[in-house]
C-alpha cells in the first residue's frame, strides 16, 4: 500500500507548489497508470515564521511547527516532510514531536553529494543556514565539508531570497550575481553546489553552470517518493 506523505509547506509556498508537482509526478512515473501521491500539506503563514526568524525566537517556531507535524501524524500520514532548508534548525523538535519518521533534507542531500562522488561542495541558502552550524555540522558528519560564501556574499544570497524569490520574482540580474558567488566558490575548492534553499532552484538550474548543483527540493520530494512506494509494485495501463 501506498504511504501517506505529511507536508509541512508555505516556507514559502512559491517552492511548496514544486514539492507537490515533484512527488506527483515522481509517483506517476514510478507506480504508473493514473497514480498520484496520498499526501496532506499544512502550510504555513511564511509571514508569521520569517517575524520569528528574524527575532530569533526559534523555541516558538519550533513549537508552531511542531503542531503542525502533529496534525499531520493525526490526519495519517506515515512520514512528514519540513518543506524548507533554513527550519531543519527545529528538525530535532519536529521530531521529539511525533511517532512517525521525519525525512530531513541534509540527509537525503548528503546522500546524494556521496553518490556523486563529492566531498567539498558550496552551500547557498539563507543566512541563517549558511551562519549556523546545523547545516554544515550534519553534513560533516557525512564526510562533507561545506564552503560558505564570504559575507557580502551571503547578505546578497539571503536578500535575494527574500527579496524576490519567495515573492516569485525571478530577475537575470540575481542569477547572473549568483553565478559570480559560485564561481568565487569554485575557485575556494567547491567541487559542486547545494541549492540549501528552496527557492533558489527556482532561479538556478543545472544548465546555467558546468558543476554539479545539489536542488535540495527535488532531492527531498524524491525521497519522499521512495518512502511512499517503498513497498508498492509497479503497474501499467
Amino acid at each position: 500500500m501506498m504511504k501517506t506523505i505529511g507536508l509541512i509547506g508555505g516556507l514559502s509556498w512559491e517552492s511548496t507548489a514544486d514539492y507537490y508537482k515533484y512527488i506527483n509526478r515522481g509517483i506517476s512515473e514510478r507506480a504508473g497508470g493514473l497514480s498520484s501521491a496520498k499526501c496532506l500539506l499544512y502550510s504555513c503563514n511564511f509571514e508569521e515564521v520569517v517575524q520569528l526568524q528574524k527575532a530569533g525566537e526559534w523555541k516558538r517556531a519550533a513549537e508552531l511547527l511542531a503542531d503542525a507535524a502533529k496534525k499531520l501524524e493525526a490526519g495519517g500520514c506515515d512520514t512528514i516532510l519540513i518543506c524548507t532548508n533554513t527550519m531543519h534548525v527545529v528538525a530535532g523538535e519536529v521530531q521529539e514531536a511525533v511517532n512517525v519518521p521525519l525525512l530531513h533534507i541534509v540527509e537525503t542531500t548528503a546522500a546524494q553529494i556521496k553518490k556523486n562522488g563529492l566531498r567539498r561542495v558550496g552551500l547557498l541558502g539563507t543566512r541563517y543556514t549558511m551562519e549556523q552550524s546545523f547545516y554544515t555540522d550534519r553534513l560533516r558528519e557525512h564526510g562533507i565539508e561545506a564552503i560558505v560564501p564570504d559575507e557580502e556574499d551571503r547578505i546578497r544570497v539571503h536578500d535575494v531570497i527574500f527579496g524576490e524569490l519567495c515573492k516569485g520574482e525571478l530577475n537575470a540580474s540575481s542569477k547572473a550575481e549568483y553565478i559570480a558567488i559560485i564561481e568565487r566558490l569554485r575557485a575556494r575548492g567547491a567541487e559542486g553546489i547545494i541549492l540549501g534553499c528552496t527557492e533558489i532552484p527556482l532561479l538556478l538550474k543545472q544548465g546555467d553552470i558546468d558543476m554539479p548543483l545539489f536542488d535540495t527540493t527535488r532531492i527531498h520530494a524524491e525521497a519522499a517518493v521512495e518512502f511512499a512506494l517503498a513497498s508498492v509494485p509497479s503497474v501499467t495501463v
